[in-house]
């Protein structure tokens, strides 16, 4: 697992990534970091968990208006599982014991 150093929001975060997933890892910091600025320049809301957690809500609310893909195979399921399985434990690495991004 390689490390990977982003920002987001002008925070620093150094995140695990698979060999070979950086770019897919820079663009979905790209999209967090997009998510959370338009809602931070609305002026409306200043803390930051409350900026992620709506911005998380955004995000997942337009991934849920996309048309579902079909797996090319059924080996791919457990691929992705896995793949959800890895990012839910790096969300939780960064969320800390207490549950909180800051």
């Amino acid at each position: 697992m390689k490390q990977v150093e982003v920002q987001i929001m002008g925070q620093g975060y150094v995140l695990g990534c698979p060999e070979g997933g950086e770019s897919r890892l820079q663009q979905a910091v790209q999209s967090v970091d997009q998510a959370m600025c338009r809602i931070r320049d609305a002026g409306k809301i200043k803390a930051r968990d409350r900026i992620a957690v709506l911005a998380a809500l955004n995000l997942a609310f337009d991934l849920a208006d996309r048309p579902a893909v079909a797996p090319t195979s059924e080996s791919s399921a457990p691929a992705e599982e896995a793949d959800l399985a890895d990012l839910l434990s790096r969300i939780d690495t960064v969320l800390g014991s207490d549950g909180r991004l800051l």
